[in-house]
């Protein structure tokens, strides 16, 4: 019987297309990182990745658990080089902290 298809190619999670930050921007970096694996998962979800049909179902414990599924497959996603949402929260916090920081 043949798998089902492996959706997420095995990637090193540090290969991210993402410029080098400072170590002060790391936090930024994450959360922007952070935000995007969490808007894929619910795209993801929406889409019905993590699913199975009808009579392969696995009752109320797979409805239970497909979430974290999902957000794993998101998070891989991200880790790959995700769709670039990351890049430009990422620059609009780092912009945002920088005119913060001038306004002081």
């Amino acid at each position: 019987m043949d798998s089902a298809p492996n959706l997420i190619p095995a990637a090193p999670l540090a290969a991210t297309t993402a410029q080098p930050v400072a170590p002060e921007e790391g936090a930024l970096r994450a959360a922007a990182e952070a935000f995007e694996a969490t808007f894929l998962a619910q795209m993801l979800d929406h889409a019905g990745l993590g699913r199975t049909p009808g009579a392969f179902g696995g009752g109320s414990g797979e409805g239970q658990f497909a979430s974290f599924l999902v957000e794993a497959q998101a998070e891989r996603l991200v880790a790959a080089g995700g769709i670039g949402l990351a890049d430009v929260v990422f620059a609009a916090l780092r912009d945002q902290e920088g005119a913060d920081d001038a306004n002081r």
